[in-house]
């Protein structure tokens, strides 16, 4: 680094002072307090990042960094920060941090980011992952493996949780419990990692071209903070402006929280899409894994399967399902026959006959009930495929496959060797053609498609609106 930079104030500055009549025990709840504020930063995050793609866009393109979404992201590190500084990440003030993206100027917490007149717009494509690496790596031996995870990548997060940071913050909570008072020097160091954390933040979240340096400054406030402190401050007509008011804030969140759930629809839907082209087979049926199903007596059969239509919403089971598939590969030279029946004649057939209930799968191994209960059971009196109650039959050696129509009713599938001989022995696989599944996939699409393109309108007006802002606050001035 040369010396001209090395005596040049690096452009995040973060200053606090360490209120010097904090109480005991307050940080012992001080996680119950924050929950308003890890809410309300969650949706400031999900804004943030969008307006962070924003603007990787417009400095790929224009080299330059929109001013109104840099002030909108300076201002929620600026809100984390404070919150950080109240919480586990330095526990510096029992003072409750304020609901603002502005700077307060009596809070004992401040970060400031100067405005880059122009940045690189190579740059833009590395720093923020292959750049960055070496201060990834430090960090996660400073902070620990999750410490730095819960910043994310544009450094508006809550780090530090984890680790180092935690680890020395428990330390102080420990002595102001037993001592009332905060170890000075454990508060510069605090300070120090803090200090080092944001300005990585920063320039990840493509802030400043300028790398941060590898050096611990330790203390409340920033190295030449004395001689640069006027320098710090935003200069000209966005010192002190509030372009960002509630409302813009509130549509700009709404936007990128309606944005984000288009994409997660759409990811969703691009999946199933995939799935449903790929795990089909050639007539269109989606396939179970075959199952092997074995039994010494005459016949496997199901549990009962109840299929009613309900007249409120008049949904045909035909419509859910489409035609249903049973195939079966017989694993002895035995013919083996599937059916599926009303429940009620399967019953009468199968009424003292020796036989097993198929109830439930258990780490992939089939479960039996054994039925008669209380007799073994004997022969049935004629082989299966000469009953016509079947509702749907097949018969056969490898590649013994049904198909059935699903109707309103109660329904047994069953699984025989043709000749009604014990033994059954066969490898079963069950699959339906799912119609409804295309219908809610082109559902999800279309939703995340009307998300987005409304998402997408409400972030545009918030920065438009911000920027009108902007522009008459520069004008007045």
């Amino acid at each position: 680094m040369s010396t001209v930079a090395e005596s040049t104030p690096y452009p995040v500055r973060v200053e606090a002072t360490l209120d010097p009549n904090l109480s005991r025990g307050l940080w012992l709840v001080k996680w119950l307090l924050l929950v308003p504020h890890l809410v309300v930063l969650a949706f400031l995050w999900c804004a943030a990042a969008v307006c962070t793609v924003l603007a990787f866009f417009s400095i790929l393109i224009t080299a330059h960094y929109p001013r109104v979404l840099f002030d909108f992201n300076v201002g929620v590190m600026r809100w984390t920060w404070r919150v950080s500084f109240y919480s586990y990440n330095a526990l510096g003030t029992d003072r409750y941090p304020p609901f603002s993206l502005q700077d307060v100027p009596d809070y004992p917490a401040h970060l400031s980011v100067d405005y880059p007149p122009r940045l690189s717009r190579g740059l833009v494509l590395v720093k923020w992952w292959l750049l960055a690496i070496p201060h990834y790596l430090v960090l996660g031996l400073l902070l620990g493996g999750g410490g730095y995870a819960v910043s994310g990548s544009d450094g508006v997060g809550l780090a530090g949780s984890l680790g180092l940071i935690g680890l020395l913050v428990l330390f102080a909570g420990v002595a102001l419990l037993c001592t009332r008072r905060y170890p000075p020097r454990l508060f510069d160091l605090v300070l120090g990692l803090d200090r080092w954390w944001l300005r990585v933040s920063a320039y990840t979240a493509l802030m400043t071209d300028r790398y941060p340096p590898f050096q611990l400054d330790q203390g409340g406030q920033e190295p030449l903070a004395e001689t640069t402190r006027d320098a710090a401050l935003p200069e000209g007509p966005g010192h002190g402006r509030s372009v960002w008011s509630g409302g813009r804030v509130t549509t700009l969140v709404v936007g990128s929280v309606l944005v984000f759930s288009a994409l997660g629809l759409l990811v969703v839907g691009l999946l199933g899409a995939a799935l449903d082209q790929e795990e089909r087979d050639a007539d269109g049926f989606f396939m179970t894994p075959s199952l092997a199903l074995s039994t010494d007596s005459y016949a496997i059969a199901s549990e009962r399967l109840d299929l009613h239509t309900e007249s409120a919403t008049d949904v045909v089971p035909d419509q859910l399902l489409g035609d249903v598939r049973l195939r079966a590969d017989p694993r002895s030279s035995e013919q083996v026959f599937i059916g599926i029946g009303p429940t009620s004649a399967v019953r009468d057939y199968l009424s003292g006959v020796g036989h097993v209930v198929l109830v439930d799968l258990r780490d992939g191994d089939p479960v039996y009930r054994t039925s008669p209960r209380e007799t073994p059971g004997g022969a049935p009196a004629e082989p299966p495929g000469q009953q016509d109650f079947w509702a749907a039959s097949a018969s056969g050696g490898q590649d013994t496959t049904l198909t059935w129509t699903p109707e309103d009713g109660e329904w047994t599938a069953v699984v025989m060797n043709a000749d009604a001989a014990p033994g059954v022995a066969a490898r079963v696989s069950v699959g339906s053609k799912l119609p409804a599944l295309q219908v809610v996939l082109g559902t999800l699409l279309l939703l995340a498609g009307a998300l987005f393109v409304v998402g997408a309108l409400l972030v545009l007006l918030a920065i438009l609106s911000a920027a009108r802002a902007d522009r008459a606050a520069r004008s007045r001035s």
